[in-house]
């Protein structure tokens, strides 16, 4: 699907559909343009009523006289940038059976505050999202021929920065899509082996370096407590790193890492038989993260950025780990498995160490982690935790941006009494009270000597039911925070520049003072 922006009136603008922004029943200056040229035929329409004013509402006309495109599309924008979001994606998903081109005045019907660039992104992310279709594994294709383009109408002198706007877009648009296809694939075709062709790919097609450990290697660093996870799969364990080196040499690096449980049986502390279909979606913080990377490298973001994914099954077997079985991890620390099916921790805990050899500038987590995140944060926020406030705040702050909001939740000293254990350093399970709390407590343990942070996605990462499917999160929230850093990183590089000359001119004045002074030092002895 192509994506542009162009500079057209929207009644000339020859296409499939034409989509037009109604709010509070009235059109913005694009949609009263083209109702103006079919003689007040669009503004009668919505007197009519058909058009619900719930953001996201639309109304679909044909043959539309005085108008080029074949047909019409009335949609309500509402106010907020939640409302523009909707209305993008349901103009995009009620064009998407017409085929051809979907053409979209809606760049002036953007919330307060924000421009077209802003508005032309967030429609080729909707574009994106709203058209994605999962069919690797169906033996018949949607035979519906789809949009073939999308293209954003704008203003004078907004094209420019609007093609900008949309290359960003969708660069994140193709990445949560990318994620969204890791999540779905079934368990079968989404193993550790395939999460790490996946990488090796990106690596490939962008630029990057990869590595891919195998059990041998991660048994010899010492991380007993993922392998122990591992043991009762017939399924090769794998430790993926990718990095993209965007940014300077000396630049310290920001560190996602992702729980890649591709399949979680349980283990020996069995799941009940209901939903454990959809235990294939435990690997998602892992495509998550190997999905920013994806846009990452197709943004080509100057920033340092390594992706480090532990990936494993969780099967129950003879050698499978039990409870009371204690472990010793990378760190040293031991840990008393009283649940099986508490195994992410158990695999993040030694990635979490691992990551110390970079010296990041900050770490963060994202793991399907606990079911109590869902009982505390609904499907609505991603949970959030971290050891450093600033890193929290820069977190929810990309949320907010991105539209892929998360929640602060506390990681308080007290919470980390639920661990203890009488046979090793700690439990890997603190009871069923703030599940999610000490579940990122035990995490915290083995990241002391860095920034870090913990997302914990179990509610956000896919949607049950008839609408079942991964969702894609929190790839705009990760990519927004690593856009963030690297528009501070640029910032910072270009003060320092800015100040260098000022410094430069005051040390040859000093120079200059200083040999002034010199021949009169002189005669005076």
């Amino acid at each position: 699907m192509e994506i542009i922006a162009k500079q057209a009136n929207a009644d000339k603008h020859k296409a499939a559909i034409v989509a037009l922004a109604v709010r509070d029943g009235k059109f913005t200056a694009q949609g009263s343009a083209v109702d103006k040229a079919a003689g007040g035929h669009l503004s009668a329409v919505v007197k009519l009523g058909d058009l619900d004013a719930k953001a996201g509402s639309t109304v679909l006309l044909h043959k539309v006289p005085g108008v080029a495109a074949e047909r019409v599309l009335l949609v309500s924008v509402g106010t907020s940038e939640k409302d523009f979001r909707d209305a993008a994606r349901a103009a995009v998903k009620a064009a998407g059976s017409a085929g051809g081109e979907l053409a979209l005045a809606l760049t002036d019907a953007a919330p307060k505050g924000r421009d077209a660039a802003w508005a032309a992104e967030e429609i080729a992310v909707a574009a994106f999202d709203a058209s994605y279709k999962y069919e690797t594994t169906k033996s018949k294709k949607d035979e519906k021929p789809g949009l073939k383009k999308v293209t954003v109408l704008v203003g004078k002198d907004e094209e420019k920065a609007a093609a900008a706007a949309i290359a960003a877009g969708s660069a994140l648009g193709e990445a949560v899509n990318f994620g969204k296809d890791l999540g779905n694939l079934p368990p079968n075709f989404c193993t550790p082996s395939h999460l790490a062709a996946q990488a090796k790919d990106i690596a490939k097609k962008f630029g990057m370096k990869v590595e891919v450990l195998e059990r041998a290697d991660i048994e010899k660093l010492g991380m007993g407590s993922f392998v122990s996870v591992a043991k009762g799969s017939t399924e090769p364990m794998k430790l993926i790193v990718l990095k993209h080196e965007g940014g300077a040499k000396d630049e310290k690096p920001v560190v996602l890492v992702g729980k890649g449980i591709t399949f979680d049986s349980g283990g020996i502390s069995l799941k009940p038989g209901e939903g454990m279909d959809e235990m294939k979606y435990d690997m998602m913080g892992a495509g998550s993260v190997i999905a920013t990377m994806h846009g990452v490298g197709r943004a080509k973001l100057p920033l340092n950025v390594i992706a480090v994914v532990p990936t494993c099954e969780n099967m129950p077997a003879g050698n499978a780990s039990k409870p009371g079985d204690v472990v010793t991890t990378m760190s040293g620390q031991t840990v008393e498995i009283l649940n099986t099916d508490a195994e992410g921790r158990l695999i993040l805990c030694d990635a979490l160490t691992y990551v110390e050899r970079f010296d990041p500038a900050a770490v963060v987590d994202v793991a399907t982690l606990t079911g109590a995140c869902v009982i505390a944060l609904g499907h609505i926020a991603t949970g959030l935790y971290s050891n450093k406030d600033a890193l929290a705040k820069e977190l929810l702050a990309a949320g907010e941006t991105a539209g892929d909001r998360a929640w602060h939740m506390p990681l308080w000293d007290e919470y980390q009494e639920s661990l203890k254990s009488n046979f090793a350093d700690m439990a890997n399970i603190g009871g069923r009270p703030g599940g999610s709390v000490t579940a990122a407590c035990f995490l915290s343990r083995y990241t002391k000597k860095y920034d870090w942070a913990h997302l914990d996605i179990a509610g956000t990462a896919w949607r049950s039911g008839a609408a079942k499917g991964a969702t894609g999160r929190p790839v705009p929230m990760l990519t927004q925070f690593l856009r963030a850093r690297a528009a501070a990183v640029a910032g910072a590089k270009s003060a320092a520049k800015a100040a260098k000359p000022a410094k430069v001119e005051a040390k040859s004045a000093a120079k200059v003072a200083a040999k002034a002074a010199k021949p009169a030092a002189k005669k005076k002895a």
